[in-house]
C-alpha cells in the first residue's frame, strides 16, 4: 500500500502500513553514520554491559531499548549512539516510537520513515479518550514488530522534560503493555536502558548543548516482571539509575 497520510482519524490505514514497512538498511546506515559525524555522543557503559550487548545480539535477542527526553535532538543523539555502539547491527531493524506530529511535513517524513519510525498519537496532543483505540493497534503494532524480530527505542516519558532534567517524568504503562503483548506472542524483549546529559547549561528541550552529549548504556536486563505497571516502574528504576551516571560523567 502507499504511505496514507498520518492522521488520527486515519489511524487504521497508519498502522496497517507501519505493521510491514522496511526502510533501506543501507541508506539506514550512511544516515545514521553521518548523525555520528555530526554528534559524536560520547558513549560509556555500565560494567560489563558492553560485551553483554554483543553477546545478546549474537543470540539474535530482541532489544526494547528505553531513553530519557530532555530535547528535540535525542532521537539525532539516539542513533548516533546506535552507530558508535554495538546497536550498529540492528540498525535497520529497530522501529522507533515518535510523536505523530512529526511526519506532516513530508521530507521531515521521508527521513522518519528511513530511520525505522512508528507514529505515536499522543493523549496530549489528541486527548486521552480519543487516542485510545489507536494506542492499543499502536502498542499490538509494536508487539508484532518484536514478535518478528525488530528491536523498539522509545521514549517512554512521551514528552520533553522540561523541568529538572536529572529526574525523569513519571513513565505510563505504555512501554509494560508493548512487553506484555510481546510475550504474548513468544517473545521477551531484553531492556536496555540509555541516559543522555548535554551537562548541567543545557535547560529546556531546545538546548543547542547537544553536541558530544553523555551517554551512558545500562546492564540490560532481562528478568522483567510481567505486568505492565510493574514493567513500568522496573524502567522507571533502571532508566533514572543510567540518567544518573550519565549526568555524573559529563
Amino acid at each position: 500500500m502507499g504511505r496514507p497520510e498520518v492522521s488520527l482519524e486515519n489511524y487504521g490505514d497508519v498502522y496497517e502500513f507501519y505493521r510491514d514497512h522496511q526502510q533501506n538498511r543501507v541508506l539506514a546506515k550512511l544516515a545514521y553514520a553521518a548523525l555520528y559525524a555530526k554528534y559524536r555522543p560520547r558513549v560509556r557503559y555500565a560494567d560489563g554491559a558492553e560485551a553483554r550487548l554483543v553477546e545478546l545480539l549474537n543470540l539474535g535477542t530482541v532489544l526494547i531499548i528505553a531513553a530519557n527526553h530532555i530535547s528535540h535532538s535525542d532521537q539525532y543523539t539516539l542513533a548516533a549512539t546506535a552507530w558508535k555502539s554495538p546497536l550498529r547491527r540492528v540498525i535497520g531493524r529497530t522501529r522507533v516510537l515518535a510523536k505523530d506530529e512529526l511526519f506532516v511535513d513530508p521530507d521531515l517524513r521521508k527521513k522518519l520513515d528511513m530511520m525505522g519510525s512508528i507514529p505515536v498519537f499522543r493523549s496530549k496532543n489528541h486527548g486521552l479518550r480519543a487516542v485510545a483505540d489507536a494506542g492499543r493497534l499502536m502498542m499490538d503494532i509494536s508487539a508484532d514488530r518484536l514478535s518478528r524480530g525488530d528491536c523498539l527505542a522509545i521514549f517512554p516519558e512521551g514528552t520533553c522534560n522540561e523541568e529538572d532534567q536529572t529526574t525523569l517524568q513519571s513513565i505510563n504503562s505504555g512501554i509494560g503493555h508493548i512487553v506484555k503483548r510481546a510475550g504474548e506472542r513468544g517473545v521477551s524483549p531484553v531492556l536496555l536502558s540509555i541516559g543522555i546529559s548535554y551537562g548541567p547549561d543545557a535547560h529546556g528541550p531546545d538546548t543547542e548543548n547537544v553536541k558530544s552529549a553523555s551517554v551512558y548504556v545500562g546492564q540490560p536486563v532481562s528478568d522483567l516482571p510481567t505486568k505492565p505497571i510493574d514493567i513500568a516502574h522496573a524502567v522507571q528504576e533502571d532508566l533514572q539509575n543510567v540518567v544518573d551516571r550519565a549526568v555524573a560523567l559529563y
